[in-house]
């Protein structure tokens, strides 16, 4: 049988799609990425906005026009948090609730009728069609959440957290390594809530992933910043930790986190920020930034934009407030005129250029391992220009011979220039790490 598989939204739903995509080629069916070939396509939705579930609404309608034969199983929070309106629609043969993710591979090879012969349960070889020809995986070791922040359904859909057991996490990581994976990113829907329902925490598995793992490169997925514990930064004296964090402020303003009901205060973010600076000057801390939240005032605005400045981010991520059915704010009083919000998005989409650029100034001249990409595009006759990743998450991009491949390897490189959207940079030496 070939098994396509789609996602919308977060890292976390790609991190599923390789957990699924692994369970289909062990039960001995093979994962393809033409979805008009497939026999089942499974479509890991979203909901984060209302436009995020209405792309997942037409995402499965034009995934069954295209292949009106192939069996279709819907999954993640839009499936979750629409369920009827999911199953109705055209071609849908199955919806997999958020709850019953861990066993949507057992459902639809027992519940929907697959006539098929497994073909590759003794075939060795690369398990994921999603790490296979890549340097990186994404590692879901949690779902679930207990914060309610005014704003948020995911929560509400993902329902309450469950950890994966930490030997259970270590076994994946060693089986991608061998598939010549060296860069892992963990990820959950509440990362810095890992271990609540086993007694454990986060740092607890790190370490673990450290002394009984080999992969080079361990990257962590978005955290809550008022759960970093003093334990947890001399994670980073260990140079396998890689030194950027996504810390999500979502508002400069103290005022309008209260009504967010987020659990840090601008002056804990700060703090925070000057710790992993003293940690590492080239730390990259990224955000992500809520414009127009209902009832933020010009005066709170201005204090969001100067906290923002304040900080120097090496990345923001913006999001206009859209009310979301379901969730506290979109019962909250005097809603942002449209027009301001595109006014202020305007701003802080200026801002967050100035301060990328920034950033990449501060670290030209200095030199930094890089994990290179198999992406390349040509220069000229005979060179390419290949991509790669500083530890501190900076796109790199470097001119070498076409003969020459340095994909899944690791080079040093200066920076020497900035172009944009990626830094220039030469080959340090030819030794390999």
């Amino acid at each position: 049988m070939k098994v396509h598989l789609k996602t919308l939204g977060c890292r976390l739903n790609e991190a599923e799609l390789e957990t699924w995509a692994q369970a289909f080629q062990k039960s001995g069916h093979q994962v393809t990425r033409q979805a008009e070939t497939a026999n089942l396509i499974v479509i890991n939705s979203c909901a984060v906005t209302q436009d995020a579930a209405r792309k997942s609404r037409h995402l499965i309608r034009k995934v069954h026009r295209e292949n009106p034969s192939a069996k279709l199983i819907v999954s993640g929070c839009y499936a979750t948090l629409n369920q009827q309106e999911a199953e109705a629609l055209l071609g849908v043969d199955m919806v997999v609730s958020n709850k019953d993710k861990d066993q949507l591979v057992d459902k639809a090879l027992s519940e929907l009728n697959l006539d098929t012969m497994p073909s590759m349960s003794t075939e060795p070889g690369a398990i994921s069609l999603f790490t296979r020809g890549r340097q990186r995986a994404f590692i879901k070791v949690q779902d679930g959440c207990r914060y309610r922040c005014t704003f948020c359904i995911v929560t509400v859909a993902r329902g309450d957290e469950k950890s994966r057991a930490v030997q259970e996490v270590i076994s994946e990581i060693n089986a991608l390594h061998q598939q010549n994976i060296n860069e892992i990113i963990l990820t959950g829907v509440h990362l810095g809530g890992y271990g609540s329902d086993l007694g454990l925490n986060l740092v607890d598995l790190i370490k673990a992933i450290l002394a009984e793992t080999d992969v080079p490169r361990i990257r962590l997925g978005s955290l809550e910043p008022w759960e970093l514990t003093d334990d947890f930064y001399q994670l980073f004296d260990n140079p396998r930790i890689m030194p950027h964090l996504h810390l999500p402020l979502q508002s400069g303003s103290d005022t309008v986190l209260r009504r967010m009901a987020r659990r840090c205060k601008t002056e804990e973010f700060a703090n925070i920020v000057t710790h992993l600076m003293q940690i590492n000057p080239s730390f990259n801390i990224t955000t992500d930034i809520i414009v127009g939240f209902p009832g933020e005032t010009e005066e709170e605005w201005q204090e969001s934009l100067e906290f923002i400045k304040h900080v120097g981010f090496g990345q923001l991520h913006i999001f206009t407030y859209s009310p979301r059915e379901g969730t506290k704010a979109a019962t909250l009083p005097n809603p942002v005129q449209e027009t301001i919000k595109k006014q202020r998005s305007q701003q802080l989409h200026q801002l967050g250029d100035e301060m990328r650029l920034k950033f990449y100034q501060d670290n030209l001249g200095q030199q930094f391992p890089i994990l290179w990409e198999g992406y390349s595009e040509p220069v000229g006759a005979d060179r390419q220009r290949v991509f790669g990743y500083t530890p501190n998450y900076l796109k790199v991009g470097c001119v070498i011979s076409s003969e020459m491949s340095l994909e899944n390897k690791t080079t040093v490189a200066r920076l020497t220039a900035i172009n944009d959207t990626y830094i220039l940079a030469d080959l340090a030496d030819g030794e390999l790490l």
